[in-house]
């Protein structure tokens, strides 16, 4: 076995980009790489090859806190307990027209 590190043991990034049309980023997946400058690089070779996007954020995986589907019941339930929080408790004005 060589002393050398595989592409897959470098750290992990996850890749976001921004569509043109100024949309909030979106997640496009992941690349490895040993430093953010490669990461960035790697994100704009994978999943920026069409120029689909504005701008590019690489972030280390193991940077992201996340919840997990086993936390789903007692991490999102407290705002059960706030119903004001729900659309229903406010009015539109009439002057506000709907968008099709």
């Amino acid at each position: 076995m060589s002393n050398k590190q595989s592409n897959t043991e470098w750290p992990l990034w996850e890749v976001f980009y921004q569509p043109k049309d100024g949309k909030p980023f979106e997640h496009a997946g992941n690349v490895h790489a040993p430093d953010a400058e490669m990461a960035l690089q790697n994100a704009r070779d994978t999943y920026a090859r069409r120029n689909e996007g504005i701008s590019i954020w690489v972030v280390p995986s193991d940077q992201i806190t996340a919840s997990t589907p086993e936390d789903q019941g007692p991490f999102f339930d407290p705002a059960n307990d706030k119903p004001y929080r729900h659309p229903q408790f406010y009015s539109v004005p009439r002057v506000v027209k709907k968008r099709k």
